[in-house]
This record gives C-alpha cells, sequence and structure tokens, in this order.
C-alpha cells in the first residue's frame, strides 16, 4: 500500500472507530437504556428533557474548549496526540457506562459527559488531519469516503450489539440489559483498538515546536488574533452560523430520533431495526455523495440534504405506523453522510489552511453549540406542550396521550433550524471567501 493511500485509509478508519459509539451509544442503546433502565418510573417528557440537557451540557463544554485546543494544535505538531488523548477519553467513558446502576440516571448522565466530551474533542483533531492527506480535488470524496466508513463500522458492530440484545443466551448472558451493557464494553474496545491505525498510519505536518516549548502561549495568542480577524472573513462567519443552525437539526434527529420513537409509543426493537437500516443505507450513500459533490457541486448537493432533512422533520410529527419509522430512517439514511461530510469539505475551502486545527475547532465548536440548542430546544418544546395540553384531571389513557402529542411539538420545532441554516447558507458566496483570505494573507 502506498503511504499516500495508507494515509487516506488510515484517516478514514478513524471514523470506522468513533462510529461505533455515536451508533451504538448515541443514537441506539443510551436513549432506550436511560429511559427504560437508568430513568425507570419518571414520565416520557421528563426522562426526554433529562437527556437532552446531559446532551447539551457535553455540547457545552467541548465547545467552549474546541478553538483553544485547535489553536495550540496548530502551533505544535500534536493533532495525532491530542486525537488521541480525547478519543481514549472517550473509549473510558463508554467502557464505564457498564458500571451504571438501575435508576441512576444522575451517574449516568454524568459518565455520557465524559464519553460524549471524548467523542467530540478528538473529532476536532480528527477533522483538522483532512486538508494535510487531501488536496482540493479528492478532499469532497475524502471525507465522504470516512462518512462511508463511518456508516459501514458502526453499523456492523451495532448489528452485533442488536443480536446480543434480542438473543442474549448465544453469547451466554442472562437478559437483554446486561446484553445492552456489555455492548457499551465491545465499544469501547472497538473504538480504542481500530483508533491505533490512524494514529499510526495518518503523517502530520511538523511545525518544529512542542508544547513545551510555547506552543500553549503560542496558541492562545493565535487565537486572540484569529477572533480580531474573524470579522475580516465574513463568509467564513456566515458559513459557521448556517452550519450551527442547520447541522444542530441534524445532530438532534441523531441524538434524539430514538428516544421520540418510543415516546410516541413505538417498540425499541423496531427502532433499533431502524437505526440499522440507516447504517447500511448510509454507506453506499455517503459514497455516492462524494461523487455528486465533485460533479453536481458542493453547494447544490448540501441544499438537497436540507430540504430533505425538513420534509423527514415534517413527516415524523404526523408518523402514527412503525413503517413509516422504516421509511424516514432509510431516508435519512441516504443524506445524513452527505451533508456532514460535504459541510465538512466545503468549509476547507474557506480557510486558511495552515491555521486548519484552528478553524476547525471554530466549526466544531458551533457545531457542539448546536448541540446545546437542538435537543434542549426539543426537551423545552415538549414540556410546554405538555403544561398547555394537560387537562385538570388526567386519566391513565390522557397522559398517555397527552406525552405523545407533547413529543409531536417537540420534534415539530427542529424545522426551523433547518429553515435558518437553509436561508444563511444560500447566502455565503464561496468566491468572495477566497477573497477575504487573499487579503488577509497578503496584509500579514
Amino acid at each position: 500500500m502506498s503511504q499516500d493511500r495508507r494515509s487516506v485509509w488510515g484517516w478514514a478508519l478513524y471514523d470506522w472507530a468513533n462510529s461505533a459509539f455515536a451508533t451504538t451509544v448515541v443514537a441506539g442503546f443510551f436513549p432506550i437504556f436511560f429511559k427504560q433502565y437508568w430513568s425507570a418510573g419518571a414520565d416520557v417528557n421528563t426522562s426526554t428533557a433529562q437527556l437532552g440537557f446531559g446532551n447539551a451540557l457535553a455540547s457545552l463544554l467541548v465547545a467552549l474548549l474546541a478553538p483553544l485546543l485547535g489553536a495550540i494544535a496548530d502551533q505544535a505538531s500534536v493533532k495525532k496526540r491530542m486525537l488521541g488523548t480525547f478519543a481514549y477519553l472517550g473509549v473510558l467513558g463508554t467502557a464505564a457506562l457498564f458500571l451504571v446502576e438501575q435508576g441512576n440516571w444522575l451517574l449516568a448522565i454524568f459518565v455520557y459527559v465524559i464519553a460524549s466530551i471524548g467523542f467530540s474533542g478528538a473529532n476536532i483533531f480528527y477533522d483538522a488531519l483532512l486538508p494535510s492527506i487531501a488536496d482540493e480535488s479528492r478532499i469532497d470524496y475524502v471525507s465522504s469516503f470516512g462518512y462511508a466508513l463511518g456508516y459501514l463500522g458502526g453499523g456492523l458492530l451495532f448489528l452485533v450489539n442488536v443480536l446480543m440484545t434480542l438473543n442474549p443466551d448465544w453469547f451466554g448472558l442472562a437478559d437483554a440489559g446486561e446484553a445492552v451493557r456489555w455492548s457499551f464494553v465491545t465499544v469501547a474496545l472497538w473504538w480504542g483498538g481500530f483508533t491505533v491505525f490512524t494514529l499510526v498510519w495518518v503523517p502530520e505536518p511538523d511545525t518544529g515546536r512542542s508544547v513545551t516549548s510555547g506552543a500553549i502561549s503560542a496558541g492562545i495568542r493565535q487565537l486572540g488574533t484569529t477572533l480580531r480577524k474573524l470579522k475580516q472573513l465574513r463568509t467564513v462567519m456566515l458559513f459557521l452560523v448556517a452550519y450551527w443552525f442547520y447541522i444542530d437539526g441534524v445532530d438532534t434527529i441523531i441524538r434524539m430520533a430514538v428516544d421520540y420513537g418510543i415516546s410516541i409509543g413505538f417498540e425499541s426493537t423496531d427502532l433499533i431495526t431502524a437505526l440499522l437500516l440507516v447504517q447500511f443505507v448510509g454507506f453506499p450513500a455517503a459514497l455516492v455523495w462524494g461523487k455528486l459533490g465533485q460533479h453536481w457541486g458542493v453547494r447544490k448537493s448540501i441544499f438537497l440534504c436540507i430540504a430533505v432533512y425538513m420534509a423527514v422533520t415534517i413527516w415524523g410529527t404526523q408518523m402514527r405506523e412503525k413503517w413509516e419509522f422504516y421509511a424516514l430512517a432509510a431516508v435519512i439514511g441516504l443524506v445524513q453522510g452527505g451533508v456532514q461530510a460535504l459541510s465538512r469539505s466545503y468549509y476547507s475551502r474557506l480557510i486558511p489552511l495552515n491555521q486548519a486545527a484552528e478553524f476547525y475547532g471554530f466549526y466544531n465548536m458551533l457545531g457542539k453549540f448546536a448541540a446545546i440548542l437542538g435537543p434542549v430546544l426539543m426537551g423545552l418544546s415538549g414540556l410546554v406542550a405538555r403544561s398547555l395540553l394537560m387537562p385538570a384531571d388526567p386519566t391513565e389513557a390522557m397522559l398517555t396521550q397527552v406525552g405523545q402529542e407533547s413529543a409531536r411539538w417537540s420534534i415539530a420545532s427542529i424545522i426551523l433550524l433547518f429553515l435558518i441554516g437553509g436561508y444563511l447558507f444560500w447566502r455565503v458566496d464561496e468566491t468572495q471567501g477566497r477573497k477575504e483570505i487573499r487579503n488577509l494573507q497578503d496584509a500579514s
């Protein structure tokens, strides 16, 4: 294998590694286990709010650190080292979920926050390595290739984990609950094991400076300088705000879809099957989007993805039958990897590549702030709707009906995020963005 090909595979294999956490933990088992095991006895809207606030806390902590971490990584050759540090923090947090006992929802949230910080923090440095292994002619495809491997790898392990829960006796386990807990352990092993290939195979440009020789203080100074210069990079700022809104909708659907399905009365086995469908549809679809971005245009492709997500959200508010959940899962699988991969590669065209980690720090910061807004918006919308719809003296049937209708209100709130994000992205001018970078570089 040539060095160039090995570096691309090494980079993409990190998506294969960490997607196990995104799929099995974030989108799959954690919301179900949280609702049915760690929050046993709580009403559906309260547990949704608790989960939403937990996701928001993890995202907030990463968002606050992301630009500074990125600036330090630009000053010193530590992108891989920082990736490894955060990745293995996430691995330890994921494994620790095995130890959380039934009913202890607060500890479950705390451990989940630790794992999520590791997951999100590592992604800053993973994204920042992309421009160093792919030039502009290949960057859309390489970015999409990473997401494609992520869907495949995450889907394969998720399939094993689902089989563990459906047939625990095949694996020598007592019941489905024990199978879920052991699934967290398998995710940790998968994530930690495949990360090694990224750390070994991916080259990192040498800045000639170590962390101990002033990179931290230099990173802080660079961050301050960049914040002042960002007012000259208006196109970057406009894209980041647009991305903030539309990726908020995407991330919220990823994190909260299973919780929503449970809240409106679907069985957990149906929801898990639908998630598997997303993964295996997403694998070839992400590769297609990479080619589509090259030949049709990245902007048009991102707009199409946003439009599809809006339609999916509207349909989701009216969903009554489980076949609809399967259909929506298939549609999401067709576009999820596309909007994620093409947004990442499109952003690389707007930023100074010698400050890639720092600017991807801002990129991930906005992505994490988005993950704060969406789940909280869903949680609060559901609670407000519940208070408005609840009759004075409800029966058990009324409680169930109000809970389900409130959940529909909560998912409807996400439509606003796609509308705002799509409008702002329409105003982004790539040509103007390149001009702003040249002007900034000429002035310095």
